[in-house]
Formats: structure tokens, C-alpha cells, sequence
């Protein structure tokens, strides 16, 4: 099996660079790959790599996520997110390829506090969010094999993610604001990667099992809460932090660019009972990772 990968150095194409080693002979791509192009800004070299490598599997975790930018880049955010998208599924249409795409909670509305299902209404709210649903909907046009995975507030040990942030922030600072009024899931990006090389094993042998899907840990809570569990936790590991108050603040008291969806919830009974499935809390998966980062 020929797998392609786009976005390698990213936080889940990292990951899925070790999950789909296994599955077969991989080639892995970023935009700075020279010998296939692998910049989803230019959608000619797009094609052009899709038909020189011509893979079983496509798996495309580059995308624009640079959120309140994109309210700026709203054409570069589009070609990258979507037109990109749909070169990349035309091209597993015509060849039989099976197209796997990560997609995001955004494309809801974030209202409500029912966490959201696959076959729930989008409206998203920013431009991102908008190209990441015409993204989707440009896989589902082509009638091309696929899976669509919708994750939420993904973080890694490689890279910057919120987890990060807070420690830096709490190693500086007596006293810390974070948003309490925006809920989700903080889901890894190895848990992705893990469940995407399962589900790839899997819709070959069943290919009905093609469709879109919410995948995100369990459980829920805000980013005031997920901050306090990431302070608590270093300081148990044996970091020397400053801080000593984190204080909760309505997204009000902090105005960017893109809307936010107050409501990131995703259910994921779908995915659990198509694949077999379990999908861990986020505490373990926060822990796991604050073990990889810390300093002696």
C-alpha cells in the first residue's frame, strides 16, 4: 500500500508519520519538500505529485490554522483549506484512492451546550471555519473514498500548543486570566494519528465505513480549567512555577479577530462504535504530554 502524506512537520503529520509507518510504503511531504511538491498553496505541484506518486491513500493534515489571521488571508486561507482539498479529491476519485482529511469543531456555530454530531447543521463563524467546511464539502462532491475526521483544540509535545503557553506564562507571572466560557476536548495529536491508522486498516477491509467523523478525547472543560490542570500538574511533576491565581474571564474580556464557538463539544459515539474504539480522557493524554516537555 503507497500512502501519501501532507503536512508531515505538523503537530498530527508528525504523529502520523510514526502511526502509518506500519501500514506500508509512505511518503511523507511538507511545503518545502523539493523532489514532490508538497505546498497546498500552489495546486498545480499538488497535482502533479498526486499523479508522479499516484498513492492508495491520501492523508492530508496540512492545512491554513491560523485562526484569526485568516479573517485577513481569506483567499490564501481558501485555496490552502479548500481549493487544495478538492484537487486532492478529485485526484483519489479518478484513481480509486482513499482520501483521509482533518477537519474541525469550528464548522459549527459553537452555540448550545449539546455536544455537536456529525449530522449536525454547519454555520461556522470565521473564515477558517468557512474553508474548513468547504473543504468537506468539496471531498463529499467528488464522490471519492474518504474519511473525514473533526477533532478540536489538538495540542502535541513537538510544537507551540496552549499547554505551553500557560507554563511560560505561570513561570513569568503572579497572576494569569484565561477564557472560562469557550468548552471542548484538548485532543492529541498522537491519539488522532493512532486512530487514523486504525480506521485506514479498517475501511479497507469495509469500505462502507467511509464518512465523516467526530474524533476528540473525552470528557470536556474550558480553557480556564485546562490551564489550572496544567499548572497543577507541572507543579506535582516538580516545576517551580510563579503564579498563584488563575483567574476565569468571559471571551468578552478577550476580543480577537475570528469568533470563537463557545460550544467545541463533539460527540464521538459515532466513531466509537463504526471502529471499535476507545477513546481516552483528556487528562491522561495532557499529563502524558506535560511528562514529555518538562525540564530537569
Amino acid at each position: 500500500m503507497n500512502i501519501l502524506l501532507f503536512g508531515k512537520n505538523g503537530q498530527v503529520g508528525w504523529e502520523l508519520q510514526r502511526a502509518l509507518a506500519p501500514l506500508g510504503n509512505l511518503t511523507a511531504l511538507d511545503r518545502h519538500s523539493t523532489e514532490h511538491g508538497g505546498d497546498l498553496n500552489n495546486l498545480e505541484g499538488i497535482a502533479a505529485t498526486l499523479a508522479a506518486i499516484a498513492p492508495d491513500v491520501i492523508v492530508n493534515a496540512a492545512a491554513y490554522t491560523a485562526v484569526d489571521k485568516a479573517e485577513a488571508e481569506a483567499d490564501l486561507a481558501d485555496r490552502i483549506n479548500h481549493q487544495a482539498v478538492a484537487v486532492m479529491a478529485q485526484a483519489a476519485k479518478q484513481s480509486g484512492a482513499l482520501l483521509i482529511h482533518y477537519s474541525t469543531d469550528y464548522v459549527f456555530n459553537g452555540s448550545g451546550s449539546t455536544p455537536w454530531v456529525e449530522a449536525d447543521a454547519p454555520a461556522p463563524l470565521s473564515v477558517y471555519g468557512q474553508t474548513k467546511w468547504a473543504g468537506e464539502q468539496a471531498i463529499i462532491a467528488s464522490g471519492c473514498a474518504h474519511l473525514i475526521f473533526r477533532t478540536s483544540w489538538v495540542y502535541a509535545a513537538r510544537g507551540n500548543n496552549f499547554a505551553k503557553t500557560m507554563l511560560r506564562l505561570a513561570a513569568e507571572r503572579e497572576q494569569l486570566n484565561v477564557i472560562n466560557d469557550q468548552i471542548g476536548a484538548p485532543t492529541a495529536a498522537s491519539l488522532i494519528s493512532d486512530v487514523t491508522a486504525h480506521a485506514i486498516r479498517a475501511i479497507r477491509h469495509n469500505p462502507d465505513l467511509a464518512g465523516v467523523y467526530h474524533l476528540a478525547a473525552a470528557g470536556e472543560t474550558s480553557w480556564h480549567h485546562y490551564a489550572e490542570f496544567v499548572i497543577h500538574t507541572a507543579r506535582a511533576q516538580g516545576q517551580a512555577l510563579k503564579v498563584n491565581s488563575i483567574n476565569p474571564i468571559p471571551s468578552s474580556q478577550y476580543p480577537t479577530p475570528a469568533q470563537r464557538p463557545h460550544n467545541s463539544r463533539l460527540n464521538t459515539h459515532k466513531i466509537k462504535a463504526a471502529f471499535g474504539i476507545t477513546l481516552p480522557h483528556w487528562q491522561a493524554g495532557v499529563a502524558r504530554m506535560l511528562e514529555e516537555i518538562k525540564t530537569p
